[in-house]
């Protein structure tokens, strides 16, 4: 579903010419927020987050944004705060189970709750913070090896590679990261389909989207939502969302008209 929304929303948008038309963007927000409504109510707060940032940004990339500035006024500015303000109460009172706001809430002062609800985000700190400069080493991790940070082969194990590899560990990671997304955005803004233009960007932002979500989780400045590390963390569904993105955005390269790219 990760893949399939874009691809169905850059269907949409890329009919006609850029910036869309009204009509096929209220036909995108519609479809975005009634897949998300359902994914919600699963309940799967992570996935469905995930699936309505897909969806934005393909409208991000078509131009949409550029439209909001052209007819910008206090009219669209207090429209749009009251759409947010709107669906913001909406998923507190309706959608959100008791366990997602709990750890909302536990995010603001995850020592209100030790042993609960704040146990991953304090253990995981724990981890971040002994790494130092150059890590404990490899399987050398008190709180991974002892099994005090849970899910540490899932969504924390960001975590134990800070413990284990230290600050430059991780700086080495996340460089791999911005090589990875650095090539994939030049794919997609080099291609002349708008289409293909339109589907591999929003991709590549979806696969920012996890990594910055997973380390703010991991780092305790966003809620736990179940949100993996790319390519790293263990688990196939997750996995296979990303190699399908890797193969669009690959046969994207192939496909398209030659230029000073194909000579890097």
């Amino acid at each position: 579903m990760k893949v399939i929304v874009p691809i169905a929303i850059a269907s949409i948008l890329s009919e006609k010419t850029l910036p869309p038309k009204p009509l096929p963007i209220l036909i995108s927000i519609i479809s975005i927020i009634a897949i998300v409504l359902l994914i919600a109510k699963q309940p799967d707060l992570g996935t469905s987050l995930l699936i309505g940032a897909s969806g934005i940004y393909v409208l991000f990339f078509s131009g949409v944004r550029v439209q909001l500035i052209k007819y910008n006024n206090w009219l669209n500015f207090g429209l749009i705060s009251t759409l947010i303000g709107s669906g913001g109460y909406i998923a507190w009172n309706y959608l959100l189970m008791a366990y997602q706001k709990k750890r909302i809430l536990t995010l603001i002062d995850p020592s209100s709750d030790p042993l609960g609800a704040g146990y991953h985000i304090l253990q995981s700190k724990i981890a971040i913070g002994s790494g130092g400069l150059l890590g404990k080493g490899i399987e050398q991790g008190s709180q991974s090896q002892l099994n005090f940070l849970p899910e540490h082969t899932t969504d924390f194990i960001f975590a134990v590679i800070a413990e284990e590899l230290g600050f430059l560990g991780v700086l080495l990671l996340l460089s791999v990261y911005g090589l990875i997304i650095y090539r994939c955005f030049i794919i997609s803004f080099e291609s002349e389909d708008t289409f293909s233009k339109l589907l591999g960007a929003s991709l590549t932002l979806i696969f920012f989207t996890y990594i910055f979500v997973n380390i703010g989780m991991v780092s305790g400045l966003l809620p736990v939502v179940g949100v993996p590390l790319p390519l790293i963390s263990y688990g196939g569904s997750s996995l296979i969302t990303l190699m399908s993105s890797f193969g669009i955005i690959m046969s994207i390269r192939k496909h398209k008209t030659p230029s000073y790219l194909s000579k890097l």
